[in-house]
């Protein structure tokens, strides 16, 4: 009997000859010798079709199943006479009480109602013609959530900053840890907020932490299945307080407004006539502020009826109430301070009526001319 050849590679099974010894090559035959009484040999019918399993794509590498999830594998396979289709884990007969196997003409059901992480492991299917044999071995993993870290600790407090610590999870829910989520909580809000995902270390840094606010931290452990159930807190707060800010001024020379007295704007010389009320004005400058006085003629007038001194804002100004004759005279403005003192002059002159009523018919008689 010549020997089967193995199928494509890329479909996954094998082919394997079981060894015949060379009196079965051609199938039993009877024996010139047999007895009267011993029975006929039976003919095994001619294999039409080499055994063969289709493995599906999705089930060429591992087969991933949350614990609690149903797994229902269908696998084709060829072989004319119908062939002989067996299971096995890890080279092991399966637990038909928890694993159920329904073999068809043309393929073979494997089904899991509820997975078990017990239930992860090599599976191989072997269908068996005469022979031959084709073998396909599928990897399923149950997996699930990872337990949580086993401890968090806050190590340290700066600024606005705190550092974390937390050892891996004992438990890893069967699957490779994805990474850490850090979560962080203030006081005054209670709510978490995550402030690192997928991180894979096991200490970080926080930064960005509120001054005035306490905050307390969480970490969750994280695999494909998602985050642990629950994650362990920090038993420490950290308290962000306000840095004590120092502040330094540079010293500086006080500047001196003080200054004698100085006019910068002097007594103008003017004439009146008699009974119309005229006034002197000048400004000076001076700190402290200066005192007052007035002069006519160099005798003071302060306290003097006919006289109204007034002085706001450095303008210093004298009326004279309905001059007279004797009203004309020369004007004095003296300011004195600690520092000092200054005065200015002016002339008053004082004309009677007739020379108003000159002044008036000369003015007409220009506008005349004109």
């Amino acid at each position: 009997m010549e020997a089967a050849t193995a199928p494509d590679a890329a479909l996954g099974p094998t082919l394997k000859v079981k060894e015949v010894s060379p009196a079965d090559a051609d199938g039993p035959q009877a024996s010139p010798r047999r007895g009267a009484g011993s029975p006929l040999p039976q003919l095994l019918p001619p294999i039409e079709e080499h055994p063969k399993i289709w493995l599906p794509r999705a089930l060429r590498q591992t087969y991933i199943r949350k614990v609690g999830d149903t797994v229902n594998l269908l696998i084709p396979f060829q072989g004319k006479p119908k062939p002989q289709a067996i299971w096995t884990r890890d080279g092991c007969a399966l637990d038909t009480s928890h694993v159920s196997v329904r073999n068809g003409e043309r393929d073979s059901i494997l089904f899991i109602r509820e997975a078990q992480r017990a239930d992860s492991g090599r599976y191989q299917l072997s269908v068996r013609l005469g022979g031959l044999e084709a073998t396909a071995t599928i990897d399923i993993l149950v997996i699930e959530r990872p337990g949580p870290p086993q401890s968090i600790k806050l190590v340290d407090v700066w600024g606005s900053s705190a550092t974390l610590e937390w050892t891996p999870p004992q438990d890893m829910g069967n699957a490779a840890l994805l990474g850490y989520t850090v979560q962080k909580a203030d006081t005054k809000s209670g709510l978490w907020f995550s402030v690192l995902e997928h991180y894979h270390r096991t200490s970080c840094t926080v930064s960005n932490l509120i001054v005035g606010n306490s905050y307390a931290f969480r970490v969750f452990a994280e695999n494909q299945c998602g985050l642990s159930e629950n994650a362990p807190v920090t038993a420490d707060l950290a308290h962000i307080q306000k840095a004590a800010t120092v502040y330094k001024t540079e010293g500086f020379a006080q500047r001196d407004f003080s200054e004698a007295p100085k006019f910068t704007q002097p007594l103008a010389d003017c004439t009146t006539v008699i009974g119309y009320d005229t006034q002197l004005f000048c400004c000076v400058r001076a700190s402290p502020k200066p005192k007052i006085i007035w002069l006519k003629n160099k005798m003071d007038i302060q306290g003097n009826p006919k006289y109204r001194a007034l002085t706001h804002l450095g303008i210093c100004s004298l009326e004279i109430r309905k001059p007279g004759p004797f009203d004309g005279g020369i004007y004095t403005c003296k300011a004195v301070n600690p520092l000092g003192e200054a005065s200015v002059d002016c002339r008053v002159d004082v004309k009677g009526s007739l020379w108003r009523d000159c002044v008036l018919k000369k003015l007409q008689h220009s506008v005349c001319l004109d």
